[in-house]
């Protein structure tokens, strides 16, 4: 870090001393120090963000923000905390990781990817490393199905290529057109390089809304027959979230070769979130927002909010996702 600084200092410094030096000199001591920057890559990355420019994961940063961010997914949680960690730790992994999450809107699953690329670049999601494919957005037309795929082979390829840990993110995935993202399959498999391109460190994240309702089926069931719901398993739902995924017509992944070649490490659940969760999520909104938490205002805005099943009122239909624009309401200046 000082040395950065000394470097950039002289470069600052440069233009008080054209008088004493010869033009010709100081181009040559300009040029030294140039050289010296960019030979040096700690020096270098002082300046601008680098692939994996932290170097490895620390576990326990990433357990904090978790606990301190993502509320009521404890299956969530200790899936992306060991499968993170894991494969960060491990020099050379066989395959990419691959991490498929699903749930309703509002349960977490963007948020838990911004945390997953803030821990590992600095830039988090606008990292030059990190990104974000939107179904509707990237591959709204069904016509250009062969164009798509094209083009995200060729992103992919030339990401990795220039960066071994690129974290690619896929959102809407229940919205994008069945046989896209197959197109991607062999940067999944268990390659050792593909045209001299080795795809092993990367990091994929599928987002999707589909098998919600098998989610909810199963927390439903746990709190009817009154059990906690930290007491559900992964094993309770992953297979059955595989199969959803793989037989919905309405998702991008009906009938993919990344599900029928096991190429995804991991179905990871998102619970639907209660009263108590929406509250959590309030309190911490106010205090990134520099305001002492008021309880009442807690209270008030999570009662806002709907809740299904109709008689029950057990989880909240739209999670914590619009909680922010409603508590905008009460410090509307």
């Amino acid at each position: 870090m000082k040395l950065g600084r000394a470097a950039l200092g002289l470069l600052l410094l440069a233009p008080l001393a054209v008088r004493a030096v010869e033009p010709f000199s100081l181009g040559l001591a300009l040029a030294g120090v140039l050289t010296g920057y960019i030979s040096y890559p700690r020096l270098f990355c002082f300046f601008t963000e680098c692939c994996s420019q932290k170097g490895s994961l620390s576990r326990e940063a990433l357990q904090k923000d978790l606990d301190s961010k993502l509320f009521g997914q404890h299956l969530a949680k200790k899936v992306i905390l060991n499968a993170l960690s894991g494969f960060i730790s491990n020099p050379k992994p066989k395959k990419p990781l691959t991490l498929s999450l699903h749930g309703w809107t509002g349960t977490g699953k963007n948020f838990v990817s911004k945390i997953i690329a803030e821990n590992i670049y600095e830039g988090g999601l606008n990292s030059d490393y990190v990104h974000l494919f939107v179904a509707t957005l990237h591959f709204p037309h069904i016509s250009n199905i062969s164009l798509y795929k094209d083009q995200l082979q060729s992103w992919i390829r030339g990401n990795v290529s220039a960066c071994a840990r690129s974290i690619f993110i896929f959102d809407e995935m229940d919205k994008m057109h069945a046989g896209l993202i197959d197109a991607i399959k062999p940067y999944l498999d268990y390659y050792d390089n593909l045209d001299g391109v080795s795809y092993q460190k990367a990091i994929f994240i599928f987002l999707s809304n589909a098998g919600a309702e098998r989610i909810t089926d199963v927390a439903l069931d746990f709190w009817r027959s009154g059990k906690q719901r930290e007491e559900i398993k992964l094993k309770d739902m992953e297979h059955a979230l595989s199969v959803s995924a793989f037989n919905n017509k309405n998702s991008g992944f009906w009938h993919s070769s990344l599900i029928d070649r096991n190429l995804i490490d991991y179905f990871v659940p998102f619970l639907p979130l209660e009263y108590k969760h929406l509250k959590m999520c309030i309190r911490v909104e106010m205090q990134s927002r520099g305001y002492e938490v008021d309880e009442d205002i807690v209270s008030r805005v999570a009662e806002e909010m709907t809740f299904f099943p109709k008689e029950e009122r057990v989880f909240s239909d739209k999670g914590c996702k619009t909680v922010f624009t409603k508590l905008d309401y009460y410090y509307d200046d």
